[in-house]
């Protein structure tokens, strides 16, 4: 089954994005608000245990780590979800999709696969993009990542191809020229 094809207001990189992609494409301000999660945790505990009439927590420091890690791994999970977002063309992306269009272009140069090469096969990698294609919406439930290379990825590869042949006759006239 062919994966969906939504409508967006900017252009889609890829609508089931390795895992590995995902992270080397946050920007700062998913860094920010990762940080702001984390830290709102514990400052949020410390609030409440300073308002409360009530004798203090004989434990706080055990309360305040847990605090900081539920606040660290829902902070992860924002700034998954908002970088998905971007590949998947629902928020701007201009930045991601011409290092995107810049990185796939050097792969194709290479003669690398695009999205890399798998052990798995065929049956296996359509099912593991069934599974994990738009996983980010469902982190409520479950985290789901894509953490397979495979070849559906609901996106036209064309681009990646326009203009390599001219520039490699380019670089080989280059070449001999020198």
């Amino acid at each position: 089954m062919p994966p969906q094809i939504l409508k967006t207001e900017y252009p889609p990189i890829d609508t089931d994005p390795h895992f590995n992609r995902v992270i080397r494409y946050f920007r700062p301000s998913d860094y920010a608000s990762w940080a702001a999660i984390t830290g709102f945790g514990p400052a949020f505990y410390l609030f409440l245990e300073k308002t409360a009439n009530q004798p203090p927590t004989p434990r706080i420091g055990f309360a305040l780590k847990l605090c900081a890690f539920v606040g660290f791994t829902g902070g992860f999970l924002f700034a998954y979800q908002r970088s998905s977002y971007r590949f998947w063309g629902w928020t701007e992306n201009s930045r991601e999709y011409e290092k995107d269009l810049r990185e796939m272009r050097q792969r194709v140069k290479e003669g690398k696969p695009l999205y890399g090469e798998s052990s798995l096969d065929d049956h296996i990698q359509q099912y593991a993009s069934r599974f994990s294609r738009y996983a980010a919406l469902n982190f409520v439930a479950y985290p789901v990542f894509n953490f397979v290379n495979h070849n559906y990825h609901g996106v036209d590869t064309s681009r990646y191809y326009e203009g390599i042949e001219e520039e490699k006759e380019l670089e080989t006239e280059e070449m001999t020229t020198d």
